[in-house]
């Protein structure tokens, strides 16, 4: 056995123990996962429910047959080229409050694997037209940083990077686009105050994503009114193209 062989049957068998000693939860019924070992309980696994393969052409929301787009993008301008989602928003609306808001980061690695196969997916069909320059978590206000300790965002796209094969791993940037304003909550907001709510919320520091090709990773896409305001600071900055994925979108048909 080589010694690169042995260091992996380490790691293994590390994981294994810390897995038995310190259970991960399951991102669905948070109770230790069953059988240990695994991202998400045997009996969990059908909650989540994907996109689906009909789906809006401009924000990956799913839509009726014969539909090229959904009604929120038939009507608004958006200033991103290209969006996709994995999973339908209702499905997964529990794990994702508490991955984002009680502390479950553990649920990222879960999370990831399912980004980087939609990921692949969408390379392959033509859904993407080939790898972005760099990814680019939607970032969290300094406050809310400090009072929550993590970006879901970026810990999203470090889990997808980690579950893709190296050559289509895609470099990471998180100091470039920064949240200057720290925003109100927008759960419960309708479109055009989330508008307000977000006018000069973002701003990009430096020359990083200059004539890039970059790739916003979020948790949750609604009405767009975010990935907007990002991709608008992105385009302002010299970006030659913003696309981005989304770990659950809305429904609205």
């Amino acid at each position: 056995m080589s010694r690169e062989q042995i260091g992996a049957t380490i790691d293994i068998w590390k994981k294994r123990v810390i897995d038995l000693a310190f259970p991960r939860r399951c991102p669905f019924c948070d109770k230790p996962v069953k059988p240990p070992g695994g991202l998400c309980c045997a009996r969990c696994a059908s909650i989540p429910v994907p996109v689906g393969e009909v789906f809006c052409v401009k924000c990956g929301k799913p839509v009726p047959d014969e539909e090229q787009y959904c009604e929120d993008c038939k009507n608004a301008e958006h200033d991103y080229s290209r969006g996709i989602a994995v999973f339908r928003y209702r499905s997964v609306a529990d794990a994702i409050y508490r991955f984002k808001y009680l502390g479950r980061k553990e649920y990222a690695d879960y999370f990831g694997v399912y980004m980087a196969e939609r990921f692949e997916k969408a390379l392959r069909d033509g859904t993407l037209e080939g790898l972005p320059d760099l990814l680019v978590p939607v970032p969290a206000s300094r406050q809310r940083m400090r009072k929550r300790g993590y970006n879901q965002a970026a810990l999203l796209a470090q889990a997808m990077n980690r579950s893709l094969p190296k050559e289509l791993r895609v470099p990471m940037e998180t100091e470039a686009l920064q949240r200057v304003v720290n925003t109100a909550v927008m759960r419960t907001l309708g479109v055009e105050a989330r508008k307000k709510n977000l006018k000069k919320a973002f701003h990009v520091y430096g020359n990083s994503v200059r004539l890039k090709s970059i790739m916003l990773i979020d948790d949750i896409y609604t009405t767009g009114t975010t990935i907007d305001a990002c991709a608008r600071a992105l385009r302002e900055a010299g970006a030659a193209d913003v696309t981005f994925m989304s770990l659950a979108i809305g429904e609205r048909m």
